[in-house]
């Protein structure tokens, strides 16, 4: 089958689910979709920053935009979520997981409900909502998901090393399903971009001035994810630096891929 287009003829009355919508990543997607005529469902716990951005959309674009204001960290969240969509009858062809928690500092300093947070958003919530939506595409058989990662999910990061962990969950199942959906009209992407210009840092305590990369700017994600999308790309890389530091990591040793991310990432003093 040819690659999911989510700017077809035919996905125009469709919606694209975008969690995480009130700010960051997830709104330049809500942006970047409206201005390409669809139709909208954002989730996020800001509901008056979502009911601010749904209305500019409205107006701007022309578009329907259904919000949904909820906290991901809520194990039950998904079913209320696909309960939403199936009461407003608006038909999901596009998921995009972007709602992520991050906590810098060692491990052992992580307090235990923000522990469970972290692991419930980036890794319970993203799985369920997967899995609930992708029944209705497979029917179809059209329709794509979208899971921000990050490079930090291709080896454990010092100072980071939940965060790293759910990140790799999110690229392994992302890889999986890819393969499991191929023939099935569906596409499964796993977007993985460096140190990007959102209000993560300040979230998770991670002074981005220790950073020891370059930070770029969110548009740099968006840009690559769709056009990734558009190629059926199981993993997309927004930058040639992204790239190269995966890919350098097959000629380093897996210690040393450790020690360098810490070092870059530039959280634990002593390193």
């Amino acid at each position: 089958m040819p690659p999911y287009n989510p700017f077809a003829a035919d996905c125009s009355l469709r919606y694209v689910l975008i969690t995480g919508a009130s700010m960051g990543i997830g709104a330049l997607f809500a942006r970047e979709f409206a201005k390409r005529g669809r139709n909208l469902v954002l989730v996020a716990r800001s509901a008056d920053a979502m009911h601010m951005l749904a209305e500019e959309l409205r107006r701007s674009c022309g578009i329907r935009v259904e919000v949904y204001p909820a906290d991901l960290r809520d194990p039950g969240s998904p079913e209320r979520i696909l309960e939403f969509c199936h009461l407003r009858h608006t038909e999901v062809d596009l998921l995009i997981n972007c709602a992520g928690l991050s906590r810098a500092g060692d491990f052992s300093d992580i307090p235990e409900e923000k522990l469970d947070e972290i692991v419930m958003v980036n890794m319970l919530t993203l799985a369920k909502l997967t899995r609930l939506f992708l029944p209705d595409m497979v029917q179809r058989k059209q329709g794509a998901i979208m899971n921000i990662a990050s490079l930090a999910g291709f080896q454990g990061v010092p100072g980071l090393g939940l965060y790293s962990a759910t990140k790799s969950f999110i690229i392994t199942l992302s890889e999986a399903l890819h393969a499991e959906l191929k023939k099935s009209g569906i596409s499964v992407t796993a977007v993985c971009p460096g140190f990007t210009d959102t209000d993560i840092f300040e979230h998770s305590g991670h002074n981005r001035t220790q950073i020891r990369l370059p930070v770029y700017k969110p548009e740099v994600v968006v840009e690559a994810a769709i056009k990734g999308l558009m190629k059926n790309r199981r993993l997309v890389y927004p930058t040639l630096l992204d790239k190269v530091l995966v890919y350098s990591q097959r000629v380093a040793s897996r210690g040393m891929a450790i020690g360098l991310a810490g070092f870059f990432a530039g959280i634990r003093s002593d390193r």
